[in-house]
């Protein structure tokens, strides 16, 4: 049987549930439970480490914390590396070959101007694309680079601006495309009617009450999680130690004697 690689996964109009995990015991845990791919997540990575989302980690640490993620499952691992952690576009080619070293199957360059706010310049953005997919097919394997237009959720510009941007990082090669929270169901179906190639989507906002189905009928390819889950752990665990920290009541925590989670670590791990 021939296998399934990470770049087979997008199907437009067949979305893949792209499970973006915190730690290996996250990874396992979705991987478990199915999850036909894991990714990182800045934001929830960034929690660990007692930071908030947007530019405050460091290629090493993306690094570092991409390579515990492939060591702990079997299936395909993307990273989310923000901006390729560099305004100079052969920085940017060199995250995608350390990426690639690191065991990722791909990942997702956003056009944000880290360390400074705001959105890069038109031009440097589509250099930095260019110069991340140069460098994604000179590896020596498989490697899905996907262009991401952020500013329409940073409030940096319009929905006719993420267009604009998407259908360059397009031309200049990028395998999936990306315009997280573009607003309505109508401005989702805009993105994907802007591109023949694979598009993601994030289910936030407007766009949370979807279903896969749903999706699906919309023509995208891929759903990712972004740091949904991570977060509904946090305010999980926010309301859970209120509750114990305030008021001392215990009765709101899952029961501890459960092994459910022992058995999904147990299922979800790397095979060799």
């Amino acid at each position: 049987m021939t296998q399934t690689t990470f770049r087979d996964l997008h199907r437009p109009g067949q979305p893949f549930i792209l499970a973006n995990a915190w730690d290996a015991g996250s990874a396992r845990v979705l991987a478990g439970l199915g999850a036909q791919a894991i990714a990182t997540s800045s934001a929830a990575q960034a929690f660990t480490l007692g930071r908030p989302d947007g530019g405050t980690l460091t290629r090493d640490e993306a690094l570092a914390h991409a390579q515990d993620l492939v060591a702990a499952v079997s299936v395909p691992v993307s990273g989310d590396f923000e901006n390729g952690f560099s305004n100079d576009p052969d920085e940017v080619a060199r995250t995608v070959k350390l990426a690639y070293e690191a065991g990722l199957s791909g990942i997702s360059i956003e056009d944000t101007a880290f360390p400074n706010a705001g959105a890069r310049e038109f031009d440097l953005a589509v250099d930095c694309i260019k110069a991340a997919v140069s460098a994604a097919r000179a590896l020596p394997g498989d490697f899905v680079l996907v262009a991401r237009a952020d500013g329409v959720m940073n409030g940096d510009y319009d929905l006719n601006e993420a267009l604009r941007r998407l259908r360059a990082f397009d031309a200049a090669g990028a395998d999936c495309l990306y315009v997280p929270c573009p607003g309505t169901i109508e401005d989702l179906k805009t993105v994907v009617a802007a591109t023949k190639k694979p598009v993601n989507a994030l289910p936030v906002g407007p766009l949370q009450n979807l279903t896969r189905a749903d999706f699906a009928a919309l023509g995208v390819a891929r759903i990712s999680l972004g740091s949904l889950l991570a977060r509904s752990i946090h305010e999980r665990l926010i309301s859970n130690a209120e509750d114990i920290l305030s008021q001392g009541v215990f009765s709101t925590c899952t029961p501890a004697g459960s092994d459910r989670v022992d058995a999904l670590l147990a299922k979800g791990a790397r095979h060799e």
